[in-house]
């Protein structure tokens, strides 16, 4: 199995239910149990279930196998063992205090965040692939000229002072 496949398959999975603060440690010096350590925040209990069942989904339409999930019913902490990488989904909170990455991350690993699929082409009515124009380049707007300096109006309260009978 391909560890970068594996592990895109899961920050895929992360992104599609907008996962923060997405890291992923290479833990292949430190530990013979797993390659990858991917530790990800969700702001709800509600979230970080869907980050898990989101991750277990991803991995398992790309034909590879998630052994077991731990922390589903609390919602605070949930591990996803996919084999060769574990993912944690945390609550901030959860998170700052425990601060896995003082413990796995000693490397981490880059990878691109936030990688979109690249628009499909669009077609003729016959078929035929029609090309793209360019996105509209963004001008500058014009500057207004400085307005000129107009006396100040009266304020409202001299406005409505009573006057005096004489």
């Amino acid at each position: 199995m391909d560890i970068r496949k594996l592990q895109r398959a899961i920050v895929d999975g992360l992104e599609d239910v907008k996962a923060h603060d997405i890291c992923v440690f290479n833990t292949e010096h430190l530990s013979p149990l797993f390659e990858r350590v991917i530790v990800a925040s969700g702001n709800s209990n509600r979230q970080t279930k869907a980050l898990a069942a989101s991750v277990r989904d991803s991995v398992k339409s790309r034909d590879m196998q998630v052994l077991r999930t731990e922390g589903e019913d609390n919602g605070e902490w949930i591990i996803v063992d996919c084999g060769a990488a574990v993912v944690h989904v945390m609550q901030p909170a959860i998170r700052q205090y425990y601060n896995l990455e003082e413990l796995w991350g000693d490397k981490s690993v880059k990878m691109k965040l936030g990688a979109q699929a690249a628009p499909l082409p669009k077609t003729s009515l016959d078929g035929k692939a029609v090309p793209r124009k360019p996105p509209a380049k963004k001008t500058a707007a014009a500057k207004k000229p400085a307005a000129s300096k107009a006396p100040a109006k009266r304020s409202a309260a001299k406005k409505a002072a009573p006057r005096r009978k004489t």
